[in-house]
């Protein structure tokens, strides 16, 4: 997995400091590789070719190409073969890349099949490359100081440079204040950014220029208005079978490792689907998952539900499980380490139990497989389902509507347009919770609209679901579900994949039309239809309840009150302190700890702050 690191000049030391602190990516090794135009650095996770021969950087054979890479590469032996000129030194994914490189230039970034952040130095051109896998799976920061390039893994080890600055971003901040993340190419930080998923940096002669390296076919598959070639040849049974096949196939080839592989395991259909791929191809299976100590009256049978069913599940495939929980004492420490790998704040109070899991796993083994994407792929979240029932609702005429929605007030919520209108509906915070907490100069969320309408809405396609759900898988995923599955994984040291977002399976995916996968009355249809007697059937008829944790009940126990009062306070952080009605915060507060409900704009509010002191993070 790794850590790469790097910038446009000559500095060991420097880099020597930025491999330190991105450390915990890459415990194995540490190595740095610097000349005139140019220094890189890496911390490696052995996963492929445990020897010293797959340390990095790695320079090619002729010693023209110098690589810092993170990430796998899952078709680099079929690759290899195709390369079978090259000497080659080692059995690592890496020196494939770099033959792959000399051989087929730029051209190789669109043939890898894995999750990847690359650094590439040309040393006969002086040019240096910067490559992001296509889904976004491996988070890869820069920042551009006139000439000078300064790149990473993690925004920590660029913070490592005294010339960038930490102001804070109004922009991004305006955005998470909404949807609770920062989307790309943003980041929290002025003078940073995220290099776009499928993107290629260039940095020659003191000019930095982007463009996408992916093909066409490779990434913008067809929005699923087509109709598969199993569906006209053999009907929903033969689709089914050719998607369960598919995901089999996916999890097989991302099993590729040298080190332990496990899994985790929540009560759902996609990491229950990908347990079936596993067990089909190596048999038995560590399995891991994470539950809440909770008091009595605390509904634990409600936060715990997954929990349960992934044991289920791990004993229906005979498991080797292994189970935790978090105890309300550990919920603090854990809060503010996990804000601090992720380097920029997200609010979404699972990053404490996710970080706990990943220190639990790393026990037994480095890498583990999830579910992530199953979700965005095949409509698995209940919005989709409500924006279906909008778009059917907006089709009667505005004289129907308006007589439905007076006897029926719920329904008004149906009437709304599809675009950037619907988005907001079910990922903005609503501005009535939010506006009474801002001070008036950040209350900007037509920005906010502004900002995702230009990039996902421009043009309203028909469904507007299909259109609904890649707007989640260009933004929401990458930004906000795998950001935190990477930050969390690999503050210990633990590698995490995604075998549902492989490529070939993203585009079957898209080819499946979507009726196939929400209807007004279900979700997920045909993704439950291909596993239906592969695992247990329970999951099958489960309500979609997402992986959530008990915070409104911990922000209620006495020590973790505590800390929010002292946190939310325009003394505790001073990028932050004139950025909200204070008064208001500590009233909603109060509220919340006497039986109200202000969770979600109380615990994006916390991560801020903490963010912010941790970082020493300066206003705007």
């Amino acid at each position: 997995m790794c850590s790469i690191n790097g910038f446009t000049w000559k500095d060991e030391a420097l880099a020597k400091r930025m491999n330190a602190i991105t450390a915990h990516r890459g415990p194995d090794s540490t190595g740095i590789y610097a000349d005139n135009c140019v220094t890189l650095g890496h911390n490696r996770l052995s996963i492929l070719d445990l020897s010293a021969l797959g340390n990095q950087p790695m320079q090619s054979n002729d010693g023209r190409f110098v690589i810092s890479f993170g990430g796998e590469i899952y078709n680099y032996k079929e690759l290899r073969k195709e390369l079978a000129g090259y000497p080659f030194k080692s059995e690592s994914d890496t020196e494939v890349i770099l033959a792959g490189f000399a051989k087929w230039g730029e051209k190789v970034f669109a043939r890898l099949q894995g999750m990847f952040a690359i650094a590439l130095w040309d040393s006969t051109e002086k040019k240096l490359l910067l490559a992001r896998d296509p889904v976004g799976i491996k988070p890869l920061y820069y920042h551009l100081d006139g000439e000078r390039l300064v790149f990473a893994s993690e925004i920590k080890a660029i913070l490592e440079h005294a010339h960038v600055k930490r102001e804070l971003n109004p922009l991004a901040l305006n955005l998470y204040l909404r949807v609770n993340y920062v989307p790309a190419p943003l980041t929290m930080f002025s003078g940073i950014k995220k290099l776009l998923p499928g993107h290629l940096l260039t940095h020659h002669n003191g000019k930095v220029s982007f463009s996408s390296f992916a093909s066409e076919d490779s990434t913008t598959p067809p929005r699923g208005l087509g109709t598969p070639p199993q569906l006209r040849r053999g009907g929903i049974e033969r689709l089914s079978e050719e998607l369960r096949s598919r995901v089999q196939g996916a999890v097989k080839k991302q099993l590729v490792s040298d080190r332990p592989v496990g899994l985790y395991l929540s009560g759902g259909i996609d990491s229950s689907a990908v347990l079936e791929g596993m067990s089909q191809a190596q048999g038995k299976v560590e399995t891991f998952s994470v539950g809440f100590e909770l008091r009595e009256g605390e509904q634990a049978e409600k936060f715990n539900a997954d929990f349960l069913l992934a044991r289920k599940t791990a004993q229906f495939f005979g498991t080797s499980h292994n189970e935790i929980l978090l105890s309300p004492r550990d919920i603090l420490p854990l809060f503010e380490e996990a804000v601090y790998h992720l380097d920029e704040p997200i609010s979404n109070a699972t990053i404490i139990p996710q970080l706990l899991l990943s220190r639990f796993a790393k026990n037994k083994v480095t890498v583990v497989l999830g579910g992530d994407g199953g979700d965005e792929l095949f409509g698995g979240y209940e919005r989709y389902r409500l924006s279906l029932l909008s778009s059917y609702y907006r089709t009667l005429p505005a004289f129907l509507r308006k007589g439905v929605s007076a006897v029926v007030p719920k329904a008004g919520k149906l009437d709304t347009a599809a675009g950037i209108e619907r988005f907001a509906q079910f990922h903005f915070l609503k501005e009535k919770e939010l506006a009474p907490l801002l001070a008036s100069h950040i209350n900007q969320e037509q920005q906010v609209k502004d900002f995702y309408d230009k990039k996902f809405f421009g043009k309203l396609e028909k469904p507007f679901e299909t259109q609904f759900m890649r707007a989640d898988r260009e933004s929401w995923l990458p930004d906000e579900s795998l950001m935190r599955t990477d930050k969390m994984t690999m503050a210990a040291g633990v590698e995490a994949r995604v075998p549902l977002l492989d490529l070939e399976l993203i585009a079957f995916a898209d080819s499946i039309p979507l009726s196939l996968k929400v209807s007004p009355f279900r979700t997920k249809s045909i993704l439950k239809d291909a596993f239906k007697g592969f695992i247990p059937d329970e999951l099958l008829n489960q309500p979609k309840r997402g992986w959530f944790s008990p915070s409104a009940k911990w922000l209620r126990y006495p020590h973790v009150a505590q800390a929010a009062r002292d946190i939310l306070s325009p003394d505790y952080a001073e990028a932050t302190r004139h950025l909200f009605n204070w008064d208001k915060v500590r009233e909603y507060l109060e509220e919340h700890l006497n039986g109200g409900y202000h969770l979600t704009s109380l615990w994006a509010i916390l991560t801020l702050q903490v963010w912010a002191r941790r970082f020493n993070v300066k206003s705007y």
